[in-house]
């Protein structure tokens, strides 16, 4: 059994989940999240606890099994405490500034500003002009609108100009020899 499905969910106080069809709905302090569950996979709660299952061995039904719990587990916790993305934006004038909750305003070297508009549900928050936190309940929205934004001006190798997630270490090369 796949060691990842047969880990109990808990659900924490304030946090309801039901199941409608194949359709799981997680609501809780920070939102409501739907997500459809594949066929052959189940979900069973008793008390605070939920659990998947799946219908049998197969190859496919064992690759979604623990698919399927870390993203009800994702959801989850989601909708209790919410995700967190942080970037940090290294070079001489490249910086950010908020323009709303959910919009940036960011020069990034570029002849123009960019501006960067958040989905729903995602916010922003610039405590510094280099350091950008981004926050939702959406695990894959806060990942992906990060990768958007760092996709704007990728870390390049010899400066190590650009925008980054906080901690990354980027591969530095060394410049032309002289000869």
């Amino acid at each position: 059994m796949s060691r990842i499905g047969r880990n109990p969910i808990t659900v924490p106080a304030g946090v309801t989940v039901a199941m409608a069809d194949s359709v799981v709905t997680v609501k809780g302090p920070n939102g409501t999240m739907d997500r459809i569950i594949p066929d052959g996979i189940t979900l069973s709660q008793e008390g605070d606890v939920l659990t998947v299952d799946r219908i049998n061995d197969e190859t496919m039904y064992r690759s979604l099994h623990g698919l399927t719990r870390t993203l009800v587990a994702n959801m989850v916790t989601g909708v209790t405490t919410g995700w967190t993305k942080e970037l940090e934006i290294i070079g001489v004038g490249y910086r950010a500034a908020a323009a709303g909750p959910d919009a940036l305003d960011l020069a990034l070297g570029f002849s123009h500003p960019v501006k960067f508009t958040a989905p729903a549900g995602i916010t922003f928050e610039v405590p510094a002009p280099t350091r950008v936190i981004i926050k939702g309940a959406d695990k894959e929205v806060v990942g992906q609108v990060a990768a958007s934004i760092r996709k704007l001006r990728k870390p390049e190798p010899y400066k190590g100009k650009g925008v980054r997630y906080l901690g990354e270490r980027v591969a530095r090369k060394a410049g032309k020899a002289a000869k």
